[in-house]
């Protein structure tokens, strides 16, 4: 099954250290690019991160993102420096003896804001990174779930395509014998208004060259062949984008020489047609990973 290269997929994950998001943004791109944004707790994690994205996503540029918001009121852990404190209390005593005990009393709430007196606790990030590592892994899973559904709509689209294709095939290959006598007509038509003696082998041979420079047979059973391959490819289970961009390339080709040898206007207007649908199974396929 193809999937699209693009996809949205958004979760979070509560704990006792806060509440973690992750969001996953992907658009078509030629390539897989990839831009990843952690807290800056989880830093460590880039590596791990990247991988666990570069396994699980082929192609398409990807905005990654994991955010972590704080903890709930009172789950806070701080300590106090009580190095400080100390410090703080003898420099106020001797400010106060040099003052002659003028100085006042030394009040405790003003003492907690001095700088550097209270402090957070150093805190274990391990099971914050083990969340956010599992958070992501679950989070591009749903990512992969929302391409393959619009994948999903994008190959019923491409297979209409092909069957419409297949049908304008089977149209101009039943129209040759008809063209081929039409020719003819026309050739015995003009050769008629000349009112000379044509050699009748030099005719045949003149005739059998005109057939053979407006023969599309060739560009018909290749036409055919690519979209048995297409098909294959639309039903395969590996990356199609970059196959089925080249088979586009290839169906252009075939369609633009069965336009040029065209001496019939069915025959031209079926492959116009031709050129219409390959024009919009490539818009389609610019967004397949």
């Amino acid at each position: 099954m193809i999937r699209s290269m693009t996809g949205f997929a958004r979760r979070e994950h509560p704990g006792p250290w806060g509440t973690l998001t992750c969001e996953l943004r992907s658009v078509n791109h030629r390539y897989l690019e990839l831009s990843l944004r952690l807290p800056e707790d989880l830093r460590g994690l880039e590596n791990d991160a990247r991988q666990l994205l570069s396994s699980a996503l082929r192609r398409g540029k990807v905005d990654a993102g994991v955010y972590l918001r704080g903890a709930p009121a009172g789950s806070a852990a701080f300590e106090i420096n009580r190095a400080l404190v100390e410090q703080v209390v003898a420099g106020a005593a001797t400010v106060t003896t040099i003052a002659d005990g003028m100085a006042g009393t030394l009040d405790p709430l003003d003492l907690l804001r001095w700088p550097g007196v209270i402090r957070e606790a150093e805190r274990d990030v391990t099971p914050v990174a083990t969340a956010a590592m599992e958070l992501l892994r679950a989070t591009v899973t749903d990512l992969n779930d929302a391409r393959a559904r619009e994948g999903a709509r994008i190959r019923e689209m491409l297979v209409q395509r092909c069957d419409a294709l297949q049908e304008s095939v089977v149209a101009v290959r039943a129209r040759l014998p008809e063209v081929a006598a039409r020719i003819r007509a026309r050739v015995l038509e003009r050769v008629a208004q000349l009112g000379t003696p044509v050699d009748a082998e030099r005719f045949e041979q003149e005739i059998a060259l005109l057939a053979y420079k407006m023969d599309v047979e060739e560009e018909l059973d290749r036409l055919g062949s690519h979209l048995a391959e297409t098909r294959q490819v639309l039903d395969s289970k590996e990356a199609a984008g970059r196959r089925l961009d080249f088979l586009m390339q290839e169906f252009n080709r075939e369609a633009n020489t069965l336009s040029s040898k065209s001496q019939d206007t069915e025959t031209t207007r079926a492959a116009v047609d031709m050129k219409v649908l390959i024009e919009q199974m490539r818009e389609q396929v610019q967004n397949v990973e």
